[in-house]
Protein backbone atom coordinates (compact mmCIF):
# COMPACT_ATOMS: atom_id res chain seq x y z
CA UNK A 1 0.00 0.00 0.00
CA UNK A 2 1.38 3.36 -1.08
CA UNK A 3 0.22 6.94 -1.48
CA UNK A 4 1.46 8.83 -4.52
CA UNK A 5 0.81 12.56 -4.62
CA UNK A 6 0.06 13.81 -8.14
CA UNK A 7 -1.01 17.30 -7.11
CA UNK A 8 -0.33 19.03 -3.79
CA UNK A 9 -1.27 22.64 -4.48
CA UNK A 10 -4.45 24.61 -3.85
CA UNK A 11 -6.65 26.73 -6.08
CA UNK A 12 -4.70 26.94 -9.33
CA UNK A 13 -1.75 25.04 -10.81
CA UNK A 14 1.65 26.46 -9.92
CA UNK A 15 5.19 26.01 -11.22
CA UNK A 16 6.03 23.47 -8.55
CA UNK A 17 2.67 22.11 -7.43
CA UNK A 18 -0.25 20.93 -9.52
CA UNK A 19 -3.77 20.96 -8.09
CA UNK A 20 -5.33 18.21 -6.01
CA UNK A 21 -4.95 14.53 -6.90
CA UNK A 22 -3.80 11.70 -4.66
CA UNK A 23 -3.42 8.06 -5.70
CA UNK A 24 -3.79 5.23 -3.22
CA UNK A 25 -1.86 2.38 -4.82
CA UNK A 26 -3.26 -1.03 -3.88
CA UNK A 27 -1.41 -3.07 -6.48
CA UNK A 28 -0.34 -5.86 -4.13
CA UNK A 29 -3.64 -5.87 -2.27
CA UNK A 30 -6.14 -5.89 -5.16
CA UNK A 31 -4.19 -4.91 -8.30
CA UNK A 32 -5.84 -1.51 -8.52
CA UNK A 33 -5.36 2.20 -7.88
CA UNK A 34 -7.88 4.46 -6.18
CA UNK A 35 -7.71 8.13 -7.04
CA UNK A 36 -8.80 10.86 -4.62
CA UNK A 37 -9.71 14.05 -6.50
CA UNK A 38 -8.64 14.81 -10.04
CA UNK A 39 -7.64 18.42 -10.59
CA UNK A 40 -6.69 19.95 -13.91
CA UNK A 41 -3.64 18.30 -15.45
CA UNK A 42 -3.83 15.08 -13.45
CA UNK A 43 -3.31 12.93 -16.55
CA UNK A 44 -0.16 14.94 -17.35
CA UNK A 45 1.09 14.18 -13.85
CA UNK A 46 0.32 10.50 -14.35
CA UNK A 47 2.49 10.52 -17.48
CA UNK A 48 5.41 11.53 -15.25
CA UNK A 49 4.74 8.66 -12.87
CA UNK A 50 4.60 4.87 -13.16
CA UNK A 51 0.83 4.78 -12.74
CA UNK A 52 -1.30 3.13 -15.42
CA UNK A 53 -4.71 4.77 -15.98
CA UNK A 54 -6.26 1.37 -16.68
CA UNK A 55 -5.41 0.34 -13.10
CA UNK A 56 -7.60 3.14 -11.71
CA UNK A 57 -10.99 1.60 -10.96
CA UNK A 58 -12.28 3.95 -8.26
CA UNK A 59 -12.23 7.72 -8.08
CA UNK A 60 -13.33 9.49 -4.92
CA UNK A 61 -14.16 13.19 -5.25
CA UNK A 62 -14.14 15.25 -2.06
CA UNK A 63 -16.02 18.22 -3.55
CA UNK A 64 -16.90 19.93 -6.81
CA UNK A 65 -14.53 22.89 -6.82
CA UNK A 66 -12.61 23.04 -10.08
CA UNK A 67 -9.18 22.37 -8.61
CA UNK A 68 -10.51 18.97 -7.57
CA UNK A 69 -12.48 17.87 -10.67
CA UNK A 70 -11.37 19.70 -13.83
CA UNK A 71 -9.00 16.87 -14.75
CA UNK A 72 -11.70 14.20 -14.82
CA UNK A 73 -12.92 14.38 -18.46
CA UNK A 74 -9.41 14.15 -19.87
CA UNK A 75 -8.33 11.33 -17.60
CA UNK A 76 -11.47 9.29 -18.28
CA UNK A 77 -10.97 9.72 -22.01
CA UNK A 78 -7.29 8.78 -21.87
CA UNK A 79 -8.06 5.71 -19.79
CA UNK A 80 -10.21 4.46 -22.65
CA UNK A 81 -7.57 5.23 -25.31
CA UNK A 82 -4.88 3.49 -23.31
CA UNK A 83 -6.55 0.11 -23.03
CA UNK A 84 -8.79 0.60 -20.04
CA UNK A 85 -11.94 -1.42 -20.64
CA UNK A 86 -12.97 -2.45 -17.12
CA UNK A 87 -15.73 -0.59 -15.26
CA UNK A 88 -14.84 2.40 -13.11
CA UNK A 89 -16.79 3.84 -10.18
CA UNK A 90 -16.84 7.53 -9.28
CA UNK A 91 -17.89 8.46 -5.76
CA UNK A 92 -18.67 12.08 -4.94
CA UNK A 93 -21.23 14.74 -4.06
CA UNK A 94 -24.45 15.21 -5.99
CA UNK A 95 -23.64 16.81 -9.33
CA UNK A 96 -20.52 14.80 -10.16
CA UNK A 97 -22.45 12.58 -12.57
CA UNK A 98 -23.86 15.60 -14.44
CA UNK A 99 -20.41 17.16 -14.69
CA UNK A 100 -18.87 14.05 -16.21
CA UNK A 101 -21.76 13.17 -18.52
CA UNK A 102 -22.09 16.69 -19.93
CA UNK A 103 -18.32 16.99 -20.46
CA UNK A 104 -18.18 13.69 -22.33
CA UNK A 105 -21.38 14.38 -24.27
CA UNK A 106 -20.39 17.86 -25.48
CA UNK A 107 -16.98 16.58 -26.58
CA UNK A 108 -18.61 13.50 -28.17
CA UNK A 109 -16.27 11.26 -26.21
CA UNK A 110 -17.03 7.54 -26.35
CA UNK A 111 -15.57 5.35 -23.64
CA UNK A 112 -14.68 1.68 -23.93
CA UNK A 113 -15.86 1.02 -20.40
CA UNK A 114 -18.80 1.71 -18.13
CA UNK A 115 -18.77 4.40 -15.45
CA UNK A 116 -20.81 3.77 -12.34
CA UNK A 117 -21.71 6.84 -10.30
CA UNK A 118 -22.25 6.79 -6.55
CA UNK A 119 -23.50 10.23 -5.57
CA UNK A 120 -23.10 10.46 -1.81
CA UNK A 121 -25.24 12.31 0.68
CA UNK A 122 -25.44 10.32 3.91
CA UNK A 123 -22.30 9.84 6.03
CA UNK A 124 -21.32 6.23 6.57
CA UNK A 125 -19.91 3.27 4.66
CA UNK A 126 -19.79 3.95 0.92
CA UNK A 127 -17.86 0.85 -0.15
CA UNK A 128 -16.99 -2.49 1.42
CA UNK A 129 -15.65 -5.81 0.20
CA UNK A 130 -13.64 -8.62 1.77
CA UNK A 131 -10.47 -6.50 1.88
CA UNK A 132 -11.44 -2.86 2.42
CA UNK A 133 -14.07 -0.57 3.90
CA UNK A 134 -14.43 3.10 2.95
CA UNK A 135 -16.35 5.47 5.21
CA UNK A 136 -17.39 9.01 4.28
CA UNK A 137 -18.05 12.00 6.51
CA UNK A 138 -19.16 15.54 5.63
CA UNK A 139 -16.73 18.35 6.38
CA UNK A 140 -17.09 22.14 6.73
CA UNK A 141 -16.34 23.87 3.43
CA UNK A 142 -18.08 26.46 1.23
CA UNK A 143 -19.82 23.67 -0.65
CA UNK A 144 -20.57 20.06 0.20
CA UNK A 145 -17.23 18.41 0.90
CA UNK A 146 -16.27 14.98 2.16
CA UNK A 147 -13.47 13.19 3.91
CA UNK A 148 -12.78 9.49 3.45
CA UNK A 149 -11.47 6.82 5.81
CA UNK A 150 -10.04 3.75 4.08
CA UNK A 151 -9.72 0.73 6.36
CA UNK A 152 -7.95 -2.42 5.30
CA UNK A 153 -9.35 -5.52 6.94
CA UNK A 154 -7.08 -7.68 9.05
CA UNK A 155 -4.97 -10.25 7.23
CA UNK A 156 -5.14 -13.89 8.22
CA UNK A 157 -2.19 -15.08 10.27
CA UNK A 158 0.63 -16.96 8.61
CA UNK A 159 0.74 -20.75 8.55
CA UNK A 160 3.30 -21.91 11.16
CA UNK A 161 5.15 -24.31 8.90
CA UNK A 162 7.99 -24.95 11.37
CA UNK A 163 5.47 -25.99 14.02
CA UNK A 164 3.79 -28.34 11.53
CA UNK A 165 7.15 -29.94 10.78
CA UNK A 166 7.89 -30.34 14.49
CA UNK A 167 4.62 -32.27 14.78
CA UNK A 168 5.63 -34.42 11.78
CA UNK A 169 2.64 -33.29 9.78
CA UNK A 170 3.51 -33.99 6.14
CA UNK A 171 3.11 -31.22 3.59
CA UNK A 172 0.45 -31.38 0.91
CA UNK A 173 -3.18 -30.33 0.38
CA UNK A 174 -3.77 -30.72 4.11
CA UNK A 175 -1.72 -27.57 4.69
CA UNK A 176 -4.35 -25.56 2.83
CA UNK A 177 -7.10 -26.89 5.08
CA UNK A 178 -5.05 -26.19 8.18
CA UNK A 179 -4.37 -22.63 7.03
CA UNK A 180 -8.13 -22.16 6.68
CA UNK A 181 -8.44 -23.07 10.35
CA UNK A 182 -10.19 -26.36 9.67
CA UNK A 183 -9.95 -29.40 11.90
CA UNK A 184 -8.46 -32.27 9.90
CA UNK A 185 -7.80 -35.96 10.51
CA UNK A 186 -4.40 -37.20 9.35
CA UNK A 187 -3.69 -40.57 7.79
CA UNK A 188 -2.25 -41.77 11.11
CA UNK A 189 -5.51 -40.94 12.90
CA UNK A 190 -4.40 -37.76 14.62
CA UNK A 191 -6.95 -34.93 14.70
CA UNK A 192 -5.41 -31.51 14.08
CA UNK A 193 -7.06 -28.17 14.88
CA UNK A 194 -5.89 -25.73 12.21
CA UNK A 195 -6.28 -22.77 14.57
CA UNK A 196 -3.35 -24.12 16.59
CA UNK A 197 -1.03 -23.71 13.60
CA UNK A 198 -1.88 -20.18 12.49
CA UNK A 199 0.02 -17.13 13.69
CA UNK A 200 -1.65 -13.95 14.96
CA UNK A 201 -3.69 -11.94 12.45
CA UNK A 202 -1.94 -8.97 10.86
CA UNK A 203 -3.80 -5.77 11.66
CA UNK A 204 -4.96 -3.93 8.54
CA UNK A 205 -3.88 -0.38 7.77
CA UNK A 206 -6.01 2.76 7.83
CA UNK A 207 -5.63 5.88 5.70
CA UNK A 208 -7.72 9.02 6.16
CA UNK A 209 -7.95 11.62 3.40
CA UNK A 210 -9.56 14.90 4.38
CA UNK A 211 -10.91 17.30 1.75
CA UNK A 212 -10.94 21.08 2.06
CA UNK A 213 -12.36 22.08 5.41
CA UNK A 214 -12.38 24.18 8.51
CA UNK A 215 -11.62 22.39 11.77
CA UNK A 216 -14.60 20.18 12.60
CA UNK A 217 -15.56 17.11 14.66
CA UNK A 218 -16.08 14.88 11.61
CA UNK A 219 -12.39 15.08 10.76
CA UNK A 220 -11.57 13.61 14.17
CA UNK A 221 -14.01 10.73 13.71
CA UNK A 222 -12.51 9.89 10.33
CA UNK A 223 -8.91 10.22 11.49
CA UNK A 224 -9.02 8.41 14.82
CA UNK A 225 -6.06 5.98 15.12
CA UNK A 226 -5.33 6.10 11.38
CA UNK A 227 -1.88 5.02 10.28
CA UNK A 228 -1.73 8.01 7.93
CA UNK A 229 -3.74 11.24 7.86
CA UNK A 230 -3.66 13.29 4.65
CA UNK A 231 -4.85 16.79 5.49
CA UNK A 232 -4.97 20.11 3.73
CA UNK A 233 -2.61 22.91 4.81
CA UNK A 234 -3.76 25.89 2.79
CA UNK A 235 -2.67 28.30 5.52
CA UNK A 236 0.13 28.50 8.06
CA UNK A 237 0.68 29.36 11.68
CA UNK A 238 -1.04 32.56 12.75
CA UNK A 239 -3.55 32.47 9.89
CA UNK A 240 -6.42 30.68 11.62
CA UNK A 241 -8.81 33.58 11.12
CA UNK A 242 -7.97 33.74 7.41
CA UNK A 243 -8.39 29.96 7.15
CA UNK A 244 -11.78 30.16 8.85
CA UNK A 245 -12.97 32.92 6.53
CA UNK A 246 -12.01 30.87 3.47
CA UNK A 247 -13.26 27.53 4.87
CA UNK A 248 -9.81 26.01 5.08
CA UNK A 249 -7.33 24.81 7.70
CA UNK A 250 -3.89 25.77 8.91
CA UNK A 251 -0.94 23.44 9.38
CA UNK A 252 -1.27 23.85 13.13
CA UNK A 253 -4.93 22.85 13.13
CA UNK A 254 -4.05 19.72 11.15
CA UNK A 255 -1.25 18.92 13.60
CA UNK A 256 -3.58 19.34 16.58
CA UNK A 257 -6.05 16.99 14.93
CA UNK A 258 -3.31 14.43 14.31
CA UNK A 259 -2.32 14.59 17.98
CA UNK A 260 -5.86 14.33 19.28
CA UNK A 261 -6.78 11.51 16.90
CA UNK A 262 -3.56 9.61 17.70
CA UNK A 263 -2.63 9.02 14.08
CA UNK A 264 0.67 7.49 13.05
CA UNK A 265 1.75 10.05 10.47
CA UNK A 266 0.50 13.40 9.17
CA UNK A 267 0.96 14.34 5.50
CA UNK A 268 0.17 17.97 4.68
CA UNK A 269 -1.03 18.82 1.17
CA UNK A 270 -3.20 21.42 -0.64
CA UNK A 271 -0.49 24.00 0.01
CA UNK A 272 -1.04 27.59 -1.07
CA UNK A 273 1.17 28.89 -3.88
CA UNK A 274 2.37 31.50 -1.40
CA UNK A 275 4.42 28.80 0.29
CA UNK A 276 7.32 27.92 -1.98
CA UNK A 277 10.75 26.48 -1.30
CA UNK A 278 11.89 27.05 2.27
CA UNK A 279 8.50 28.50 3.20
CA UNK A 280 6.89 25.10 2.60
CA UNK A 281 9.42 23.50 4.93
CA UNK A 282 8.57 26.13 7.49
CA UNK A 283 4.96 24.90 7.40
CA UNK A 284 6.36 21.47 8.19
CA UNK A 285 8.62 22.68 10.99
CA UNK A 286 5.80 24.66 12.59
CA UNK A 287 3.48 21.66 12.55
CA UNK A 288 6.18 19.43 14.04
CA UNK A 289 6.16 21.50 17.21
CA UNK A 290 2.69 20.01 17.79
CA UNK A 291 2.92 16.67 15.96
CA UNK A 292 6.44 15.52 15.24
CA UNK A 293 5.74 12.92 12.55
CA UNK A 294 4.60 15.49 9.99
CA UNK A 295 5.65 15.92 6.39
CA UNK A 296 4.65 18.54 3.80
CA UNK A 297 4.41 16.45 0.66
CA UNK A 298 5.46 17.49 -2.84
CA UNK A 299 4.17 16.43 -6.24
CA UNK A 300 5.32 12.88 -7.05
CA UNK A 301 6.19 12.02 -3.46
CA UNK A 302 5.52 8.34 -2.79
CA UNK A 303 4.80 7.30 0.78
CA UNK A 304 4.85 3.64 1.82
CA UNK A 305 2.32 2.53 4.43
CA UNK A 306 3.84 -0.51 6.13
CA UNK A 307 2.13 -2.97 8.41
CA UNK A 308 2.60 -2.59 12.13
CA UNK A 309 5.02 -5.17 13.42
CA UNK A 310 3.36 -7.85 15.52
CA UNK A 311 4.89 -8.19 18.97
Amino acid sequence: MQLEFLGTGSGVPGKFRNVAATALKLLDECNSVWLFDCGEGTQQQILRSNLKPRKINKIFITHLHGDHIFGLPGLLSSRSFQGGDTPLTIYGPKGIADFVRVSLSVSQTKLAYKINFEELSQPGVVFEDDKFKVTMGELDHQITCYGFRIEEKDHQGELLVDKLKEENIPSGPVYGKIKNGETVTLDDGREINGQDFIGPAQKGRTVTIIGDTRSNPTSYNLAQNADVLVHESTFGKGESRLAHNYYHSTNMQAAKLATKAKVGRLLLTHVSARYTGKMAYELQNQARTVFNNTKVVKDFDIVDIPFEKNN
